[in-house]
């Protein structure tokens, strides 16, 4: 017996969004028998890509027929593939015009205090598991080993990516030397860019809005031959179509920023990466790091006395 899930617009908005398709797989997911679940996996995990490739690229990318693809939009409630795909490609058609007020607009129209913040917290584990989904181990390592074999690293996030670009260089630094932390502080983000050289890395965190500066940091990058690693969140991220090492995460949010928790572990990832492959050279780095934080007392190590009343 074929087996149809109620359409979503019958359940929650007039507009059918890409949220609702997310929602609408996460309930009915272990319904799916195990070739619609790898199509569905790929889909929540690629809403950028099914929103802009046909079915039958869709379906090679997830591993399926393009029949698979048919059969998971009519499971779902919708007629075919090309009406599963119309509120991706609504959604892509308004993300570069739509503002954070927009996305607050509607934020504030939805649900109770618990039910959102239920949302947003699925929402980032989301954020965190498509990390392990979309990368390999093996891509991964690749990213580490780039990094490890470089002269200089050079890292670069700005405005809501520059808190990842910072924490990912920081512990980077606890083990590497060669790591710099790129800035704009007068307008010399070109200026740093331009310093590098073919046996450089420049690593680049940026997701949808990508920052300008960002991306042309990328393209200049890639015009003198050095290699590039983009930490993004697409294939079809300005910063990741040159890079030698895409490693992808997942940035959805119900609130009106974008969330940065698949970000945050992505690069937790790659660092943990850096770990174990620098081998003898990576843990004398350590040590002689976590002396020097011991000699100038970075860290409180006095016992917190309790407040009298």
């Amino acid at each position: 017996m074929k087996q149809t899930f109620q359409a979503p617009h019958a359940l929650l908005h007039p507009v059918v969004t890409p949220r609702d398709i997310t929602r609408l797989i996460d309930r009915h997911f272990d319904a799916l028998s195990p070739e619609l679940q790898r199509a569905a996996r790929w889909a929540r995990q690629h809403p950028t890509e099914l929103g802009l490739q046909s079915m039958r690229a869709s379906a090679k990318h997830a591993g399926v027929a393009p029949a698979t693809m048919t059969r998971l939009a009519q499971t779902l409630g919708f007629e075919g593939f090309e009406a599963l795909r119309e509120p991706y490609q609504r959604a892509l058609a308004r993300a570069g015009r739509e503002t954070y007020v927009e996305r607050l607009t509607v934020q504030q129209r939805e649900g109770a205090e618990q039910d959102r913040l239920s949302r947003l917290n699925a929402a980032q584990r989301a954020n965190v598991e498509s990390v392990a989904a979309a990368n390999s181990a093996a891509k991964v390592d690749a990213a580490a080993d780039a990094l490890l074999a470089a002269r200089r690293v050079l890292f670069v996030g700005l405005r809501g990516s520059m808190g990842v670009a910072y924490h990912m260089y920081y512990t980077y630094a606890m083990l590497v030397r060669n790591g710099v932390l790129a800035t704009d502080l007068g307008g010399t983000l070109v200026d740093q860019v331009a310093q590098l050289a073919g046996d450089d890395v420049l690593v680049a965190v940026g997701q949808m809005p990508y920052t300008r500066q960002t991306v042309e940091a990328v393209a200049l990058a890639r015009a003198a031959g050095v290699p590039v690693v983009a930490v993004t969140d697409s294939t079809l991220s300005p910063i990741a179509r040159s890079a030698q090492h895409v490693l992808l995460f997942q940035a959805e949010s119900p609130s009106f920023f974008q969330s940065m928790t698949g970000a945050q572990a992505m690069a937790e990832s790659l660092v943990a990466a850096v770990a174990v492959r620098g081998g003898e050279q990576v843990r004398q780095r350590l040590a002689e790091r976590q002396a020097q934080l011991k000699a100038s007392r970075a860290y409180w190590e006095r016992p917190i006395k309790k407040a009298e009343p």
